[in-house]
């Protein structure tokens, strides 16, 4: 009897046992997963950081996030009355269009040029803006420098600040509240994992194919010939 009272407790034990285990995966699997921080795609990344030493309000991060917001890093992105990466009118384009990539002509579907573009746009743009409200601080600063790629620095001029434009608003909003924060922490990861790697290849030992020939005297003395270098 007590035998078979233990297998039974035994049992219920084992059946508990399953059920929380049960449980669990499912929490883990249903559980939100922690968003991934947006990167910079690798092809893009010379132009971007080269682009954001235009001028000192300018930041690699800011760039991305605009970027971002713009075409979702889509060189074909087209909405009818803007294109590109970087999201240029043709009128826009026309001023400010530049050639990066030098072969000679400012192609607004090439990333090369449209990146150090927007980044000569958004500099003249930080200019325009030193008069209005509100830009006496770096925040302040960007994001009416951003208000202005959107609608136009006419409209930001006209408003005294951000214009009644709810695309605009939301623009400005999505870059500063959201994407910025996430490409700087992206920016961050990415500098640290560089710095790591670049301490290992400095620790790593040299190339014992590099290494001076022996200068040992008693080589010499004993008419011994030198040990030939090895072949890589």
């Amino acid at each position: 009897m007590l035998t078979r009272a233990a297998g039974m407790v035994a049992a219920f034990v084992a059946g508990l046992a399953l059920v929380v285990g049960a449980i669990l995966v499912v929490r883990h699997l249903t559980a939100p997963s922690k968003p991934e921080l947006p990167v910079i795609p690798e092809n893009r990344r010379p132009s971007v950081e080269s682009a954001a030493r235009a001028c000192a309000p300018l930041s690699v991060p800011l760039l991305a996030a605009q970027i971002d917001a713009e075409s979702g890093w889509r060189p074909d992105a087209d909405s009818g009355h803007a294109q590109g990466i970087s999201q240029f009118s043709p009128a826009t384009w026309k001023e400010w269009g530049q050639d990066g990539d030098g072969d000679g002509k400012a192609d607004v579907w090439e990333p090369r040029d449209a990146i150090p573009s927007q980044a000569r746009y958004m500099c003249h743009l930080y200019d325009v803006v030193k008069a209005v409200p509100g830009s006496g601080t770096k925040t302040g600063a960007t994001r009416l420098a951003l208000a202005a790629y959107n609608a136009g620095p006419n409209a930001v001029l006209r408003a005294r600040g951000i214009p009644e434009i709810l695309e605009t608003r939301g623009y400005v909003d999505k870059i500063m509240n959201d994407l910025l924060p996430k490409y700087r922490k992206s920016e961050e990861k990415y500098q640290r994992s560089e710095a790591k790697h670049a301490g290992r290849a400095a620790a790593s030992p040299s190339d014992p194919s590099s290494a001076p020939p022996s200068s040992d005297p008693s080589a010499s003395a004993s008419g011994a010939s030198p040990p030939a270098t090895r072949q890589p």
